[in-house]
């Protein structure tokens, strides 16, 4: 019976491990994923003028759609 005990407190602590490490990516790590994502792709879309770039590398560039403007975004100079 004591085999049945120790290994079922085993089960549940790594229940609770699993449990907690995923809700920490999903809460913690995950949003950063994804605004990082979202901000290249906006950036590999946007229309990137030279005058607008700024000394730290940075470039106002804007997104167009259909001939409508949709979204000022701010990205990596990359010439």
């Amino acid at each position: 019976m004591k085999e049945a005990t120790g290994e079922l407190n085993t089960t549940v602590i790594t229940v609770i491990l699993v449990a907690s490490l995923a809700s920490f990516f999903y809460f913690t790590i995950w949003p950063t994923l994804q605004s990082n994502l979202n901000q290249s792709t906006g950036c590999s879309k946007a229309i990137c003028l030279e005058e607008n770039k700024h000394e730290d590398g940075t470039v106002d560039c804007e997104i167009w759609e259909n001939g409508v403007k949709k979204d000022d975004i701010k990205c990596v100079w990359k010439g």
